[in-house]
């Protein structure tokens, strides 16, 4: 059945008419657009109970406090909370009593829309403390949007409809967690990117939020979505804010002695970088889209089977649309990541030279350029050529003659560089081959995986169907 898409004055009104719904609004930044929406299509006296802006930071730090961990930044995510966490206790704190059968909720958002000048492209954190009984604990839906409208009223706009499609969503489709996502979307295709959604709460403790990163990028919320080794949704404006990172696509079906080893190695190398302070570096895995369906149709149950070895790794878990190396890399840098590694196999690095090579025959200089950014670098671990027995490295491998001059110009720049320690023994693992064993239930694809992917592939039956 195709769900009717309404208009967002029409989302407004029937929570306005919804009687149990009340609540308050706070808005920090570019304008005050979703409070507008409620008032403006009348009955709003049954939804509001208070709209306020603490546009100045002095208000503001008088009102929710200073921002010590959003490091002087008010658009942040702490910021948020401490916006929804006061809200939401005045309105407990002054209405219960008066109104023990309505359903309190506090929304709160705090957001820079692009200014004259373009140096801000428009961001923002928008969030929704809302209960779905007067009896229960409140829940939380908290989200981080990227405008795309190039005009700072079309930005304000579009917050406006994006606050009123949260409101609406929570109240109308909290049990199937996967509308109430594309809901937020609804009339703002082609207008704002959400690339972290987090959903917490009395009411959604059976909503996995590595399913909520899933659903985001497969829905084309994102192309990119984070969760921590917790198993909660992350973003990389907070977490990886002028620091550095580390990332290492695969499949991770499952993770193996060779992959560990990458790991390994890679990020101790790169953590000795001289452009890259070690307490400020992070390790990322990456899987993409394109990786969860390349036996067809996307497998919900064999992602999250990926996602709990890799959570019990204790790594970092980046879900993707990028095909494209450089599209991942441009995410990254537009939240102002110092210095960014990419861990790879050799023969992984050959097809990406050759692809770009070949796809882009009349601006190749270009096309290099924006793969190799001055603060990107590839670290490369080897193959063996099980045929010669010989290791094939960076330095080894074939590169067309028509781009030597260019492969030899990253390679004396370190745009490219070998993984300089590594076991060889590890060589031979292939994990298509581990998967294979384990599915047939064989035993000896224990010795080719790491202790606690063995033991959780064990407990929890994974990969077995």
């Amino acid at each position: 059945m195709v769900r009717p898409i309404l208009e967002t004055e029409q989302k407004a009104l029937e929570i306005n008419l919804d009687e149990p719904i009340y609540g308050a609004f706070a808005e920090i930044g570019a304008g005050q657009e979703v409070a507008r929406h409620f008032f403006q299509v009348g009955a709003a006296a049954g939804t509001i109970a208070k709209s306020m802006s603490a546009y100045d930071k002095i208000v503001s730090d008088d009102i929710y406090g200073p921002e010590l961990l959003g490091k002087g930044r008010y658009v942040c995510e702490s910021r948020l909370y401490k916006m929804l966490d006061h809200e939401y206790d005045l309105m407990e704190a002054r209405l219960r009593v008066r109104h023990p059968d309505r359903t309190f909720f506090a929304f709160a958002d705090t957001v820079a829309a692009i200014n004259y000048t373009k140096t801000i492209k428009g961001d923002g954190w928008l969030g929704l403390r809302f209960q779905l009984k007067p009896d229960s604990g409140p829940n939380d839906l908290i989200l981080h949007v990227r405008m795309l409208d190039q005009d700072n009223r079309l930005q304000q706009q579009a917050v406006g409809i994006l606050g009123v499609n949260m409101v609406y969503g929570c109240y109308r489709y909290y049990q199937d967690p996967e509308t109430l996502l594309k809901s937020l979307m609804d009339n703002l295709r082609g207008r704002v990117m959400i690339d972290m959604v987090r959903i917490v709460g009395p009411d959604f403790q059976w909503v996995d939020n590595r399913m909520i990163c899933l659903w985001m990028v497969k829905n084309e919320l994102s192309t990119v979505a984070i969760f921590g080794p917790d198993g909660n949704s992350m973003h990389a404006g907070e977490f990886l804010y002028k620091k550095s990172i580390l990332i290492a696509r695969g499949s991770y079906r499952p993770p193996t002695l060779v992959q560990e080893d990458m790991i390994q190695h890679s990020f101790a190398q790169f953590r000795n970088e001289p452009d890259v302070i070690p307490g400020n570096a992070y390790f990322l895995t990456e899987i993409t889209l394109d990786n969860l369906t390349s036996d067809g149709a996307l497998d919900e149950r064999d992602f999250m089977d990926r996602a709990q070895l890799l959570c019990g790794l204790n790594q970092t878990v980046v879900i993707s649309n990028c095909i494209k190396h450089k599209d991942l890399i441009g995410y990254f840098s537009d939240y102002k990541v110092q210095s960014i590694g990419l861990a790879m196999g050799v023969r992984k690095l050959q097809t990406i030279i050759t692809e770009t090579w070949t796809q882009n025959p009349d601006h190749i200089l270009s096309a290099f350029g924006e793969l190799f950014l001055k603060n990107v670098r590839f670290y490369v671990y080897p193959a063996l050529d099980e045929q010669t027995g010989v290791i094939l490295t960076s330095r080894t491998i074939e590169i067309p003659m028509a781009i030597r001059f260019l492969y030899e110009h990253l390679l004396e720049n370190r745009n490219i560089v070998d993984i300089a320690t590594y076991d060889p023994k590890t060589l031979r693992i292939h994990h298509k081959e581990i998967l294979h064993m384990i599915q047939q239930g064989q035993t000896d694809w224990e010795k080719y995986v790491p202790e606690e992917v063995a033991h959780l592939i064990r407990l929890k039956r994974l990969f077995v169907r």
